[in-house]
């Protein structure tokens, strides 16, 4: 059996910040939802701002800030 070969990291690298930008953008519409107002792309730079490096960074920075869902009774 013939190993499967990974894609390229070149590849590999733009899924995965493909992959950040969309829940990025999932995060925003939903934070933009809850203020009237409140223009996506501001919102954006909100999230984003926190770390300003990376999408990488901007995604770890983001989960760090969530919290644990606590399972309703």
């Amino acid at each position: 059996m013939k190993p499967q070969q990974m894609p390229p990291l070149e590849e590999r690298i733009k899924d995965i910040r493909d992959e950040i930008d969309a829940i990025i953008a999932s995060r925003v519409e939903v934070i933009a939802r809850q203020s009237p107002g409140v223009p996506a792309g501001v919102v954006r730079n909100l999230l984003t701002a926190r770390s300003p490096g990376c999408a990488c960074a901007q995604y770890l920075e983001l989960r760090a800030g969530e919290r644990p869902e606590v399972p309703k009774p």
